[in-house]
């Protein structure tokens, strides 16, 4: 090996190390930020904006870029994949924390790479093979079935009780959303540029929220000068950090790493999660909570062992 091709190779590792540090941990990030935005902006809207925005910076940085914009071989594909995977499954989960604790909102999107393996059929036959790494995949979700049987109160109690269990049913719809959106993305890639191909798939996510959004009523009553500046903080935060930063290592990754690999960020996402909603807005942590983020980190660590590939 020469010299060069070592220092691109270092290169390149180094590259994926950090954008997996940025799917692990600014991703986690983002639900206390969304918790944040929720005390003075609705759910969809709030979604609705992040993306509008940072789709509008990525589609002008494509602008002064010079990059050829041909729309109608890039628009229809990132329009499905950005309304299945932002939507519906950022949507959810945001939509979701009006009932759910940051934590456990993060904690049932473990089960994300669970449908990545249920649904990317074309990796069947080697899911089947790499029996170590499908054995994580199932200690994962193993994680999230004791997590289940914990008493619905310890998380909610009064008005939002009534809403504890068709908000989970929302957040697993939305990560099957994702893992649909994902896998489309991979199989059927548009021909842009990833920043392109994100700029389009974060402003038909737009749309798809904006819908949504008018669906159920939440500019009733809304007003623009009633967000404070908390909520215009978080969600300047989740604009640059969780939109526009970390979407693009995600859409990278999915074309160098294999789709179940990549969807590991679920199971890191709740440990952050959990920690800054204890930490920061004094959530409950229990220690059934404890023991599902244990086997589930203990299942991602398999997951993306070398020999497991």
């Amino acid at each position: 090996m020469t010299a060069q091709t070592r220092t691109t190779s270092l290169s390149s590792t180094w590259t994926v190390t950090l954008a997996f540090a940025a799917i692990y941990l600014i991703w986690g990030s983002t639900y206390l930020a969304a918790l944040i935005g929720l005390e003075s902006i609705p759910p969809f809207l709030m979604a609705s904006m992040r993306f509008l925005v940072a789709g509008a910076l990525l589609a002008s940085w494509c602008i002064i870029r010079g990059e050829r914009l041909n729309l109608g071989s890039v628009l229809p594909r990132n329009a499905l994949a950005g309304s299945l995977m932002l939507g519906g499954g950022t949507g959810s989960v945001i939509w979701a924390e009006q009932y759910l604790p940051t934590g456990l909102a993060a904690i049932l999107v473990t089960t994300l790479p669970l449908w990545f393996i249920v649904l990317d059929r074309p990796q069947w036959s080697a899911y089947r093979t790499a029996k170590l790494r499908l054995a994580g995949i199932l200690l994962g979700f193993g994680g999230i079935l004791l997590l289940f049987s914990e008493d619905p109160a310890v998380f909610a109690s009064g008005a939002k009780a009534a809403m504890y269990w068709p908000s989970i049913a929302v957040i697993l719809t939305g990560t099957i959303s994702w893992a649909l959106g994902s896998l489309y993305s991979r199989y059927r890639p548009a021909s842009g540029s990833t920043i392109l191909n994100a700029a389009i798939q974060l402003l038909a996510a737009s749309l798809f929220c904006a819908i949504v959004s008018i669906g159920l009523g939440e500019w009733q009553g809304f007003r623009f000068d009633a967000i404070t500046i908390r909520s215009w903080t978080a969600l300047a935060y989740m604009i640059v950090f969780g939109s526009v930063m970390t979407y693009l290592a995600y859409l990278w990754l999915l074309q160098v790493r294999p789709p179940a690999v990549v969807g590991t960020y679920a199971y890191v996402n709740p440990v952050v999660a959990v920690l800054l909603g204890w930490a920061l807005a004094h959530e409950p942590v229990t220690g059934r909570q404890i023991v599902s983020l244990a086997i589930i980190l203990i299942g991602v660590l398999i997951v993306n062992r070398p020999s497991s590939h």
